[in-house]
């Protein structure tokens, strides 16, 4: 580490890719510096040296150095804070934290701090980690994260007319507009997907609510099924994809059902 220039930050690890015949590039998200990526030169050879530090959302303070520009950082050396062992025993957990790794990867650019994004992203995994599973838990996620990446949703009025929620009883969403329109103007609108108040204002109360007092909120079958339509139009509008992970994570509940 002799004539460079290491630094240290706390991060959390949202993907890795095996390089090589022993190294590993990770991607993280950093408290100090948003999005890094970096090779972990010879992680796949030792264990003891990297123990459990680079593996999928756990949370780790790592020291890097920086490549070349428009290069990889190295990774000098990391020690893991949270290996979340209550998210790994759990299968539905573990697919929700992947998930929201996939989130952040997706909404962050490299370089570009977002300390309340990297505080929404612990105190999320930290809940998983030590909570019982909130039913909807990454639906609040999501409206947090479009908020704090610049996409707050307009679902509180029309988009138009200025309605207020409380006095549209037929709402549609628009994702291309990332809000709603009341019945009278989606007339002169693209179609929108269908949403009953009733969600709108779960989605509302969960993205403020405190996350110990998540459990309170009651989410019913409907309201899953229409927020996740909801949410999941409009990041993969924005995204212009959809994410592998969420497939995989809807894919094992209509299994378990």
């Amino acid at each position: 580490m002799i004539g460079r220039n290491v630094q240290k930050t706390r991060a959390v690890v949202l993907r890795t890719l095996d390089y090589g015949e022993s190294n590993r590039i990770v991607t993280f998200f950093t408290a100090d510096i948003g999005k890094l990526k970096g090779i972990a030169k010879g992680a796949r050879r030792s264990k003891k040296r990297f123990a459990n530090a680079l593996e999928l959302f756990s949370l780790s303070n790592v020291l890097f150095s920086r490549g070349g520009r428009g290069g990889l950082s190295l990774i000098e050396g990391a020690d893991v804070v949270s290996h979340h062992p209550g998210i790994r025993e759990d299968l539905e957990k573990t697919l929700i934290a992947t998930y929201l790794a996939e989130l952040v990867d997706g909404f962050s650019v490299e370089g570009k701090k977002n300390a309340e994004l990297f505080r929404l992203l612990e105190d999320f995994l930290v809940f998983l980690d030590r909570e019982a599973l909130q039913p909807g838990i990454e639906r609040f996620f999501e409206m947090r994260l479009l908020k704090l990446t610049g996409y707050d949703l307009h679902i509180r009025s029309c988009l138009t007319c200025r309605k207020k929620l409380d006095e549209i009883s037929e709402p549609a969403f628009i994702p291309a507009d990332g809000g709603i329109r009341c019945r009278t103007c989606l007339k002169n609108s693209a179609t929108g997907l269908s949403v009953t108040p009733g969600t709108l204002k779960t989605l509302i109360a969960g993205s403020q609510t405190d996350l110990q007092m998540i459990s309170r909120l009651a989410v019913s079958d409907r309201t899953a099924r229409e927020s996740r339509a909801v949410l999941g139009a409009i990041i993969e509008h924005l995204l212009g994809k959809a994410l592998k992970s969420l497939k995989v994570l809807d894919d094992m509940r209509k299994t378990v059902l």
